[in-house]
């Protein structure tokens, strides 16, 4: 789950706050950090949340492709259409949405 800090920093880079228990009713605003509105920042945090679920394909088709050398290495012992092939196998595979 994306953190109330996430949001924060997402709205204000700059932001400087302590964000107890993940709960936006517990938010310290620290360095004159002009806070932010309740509601907005669990905008934030639902948006963030929704692109990262969203990408969920992408992370599972990082883990699952083999590793840049053994890419490299299969297309020198076995050309770029074997190589595609395992490529396509693993796209195949986690689809994207």
């Amino acid at each position: 789950m994306i953190k109330i800090l996430n949001a924060i920093i997402a709205i204000n880079p700059n932001a400087v706050v302590n964000v107890l228990d993940n709960d936006v009713k517990k938010i310290t605003w620290l360095e004159d950090t002009t806070p932010i509105a309740e509601a907005d920042i669990l905008a934030k945090q639902k948006e963030l949340q929704t692109a990262y679920d969203n990408n969920k394909y992408q992370r599972d088709r990082a883990e699952a492709y083999p590793p840049m050398t053994d890419q490299l290495d299969d297309i020198y012992h076995n050309g770029i259409d074997a190589w595609k092939a395992t490529i396509k196998a693993v796209k195949d595979k986690y689809p994207k949405e």
